[in-house]
């Protein structure tokens, strides 16, 4: 799977949320302030080239959809960067952000209670 720059991961975001959307929709849910029409018809279009979304062809315009689950995404990105960062350890990168963030034994526990409910 490609590597989304920042910009493309954050139009990205508005087409897994929106499901289908037009250029204009995107933009239309961005936070001011808001980025030019042509900014994020040229992100789209690259996106597409990457083979994350694809589009039907609606009047004069295309609406886009995602060709990639939001899900498999993260899935790649959490591998990379546990295989980049933390030489492949899970348990490397749990240690490092509980130092980091100050987590509590606690909130570890619960974070396994969660991972252990979800196995059933």
């Amino acid at each position: 799977m490609k590597e989304l720059t920042k910009a493309e991961e954050e139009v990205m975001q508005y087409v897994w949320k929106l499901k289908k959307a037009k250029v204009a929709d995107i933009i239309e849910h961005m936070s001011s302030p808001k980025p030019a029409y042509n900014t994020v018809s040229t992100i789209i279009r690259i996106l597409e080239q990457k083979g994350f979304v694809g589009y039907q062809k609606q009047g004069r315009g295309h609406v886009y959809f995602p060709k990639v689950a939001q899900a498999q995404y993260k899935d790649e990105s959490m591998k990379k960067l546990i295989n980049n960062y933390f030489e492949g350890s899970f348990s490397s990168m749990v240690s490092f952000f509980m130092k980091k963030n100050d987590l509590r034994l606690s909130d570890l526990e619960q974070i396994m209670k969660d991972l252990n409910k979800n196995k059933d």
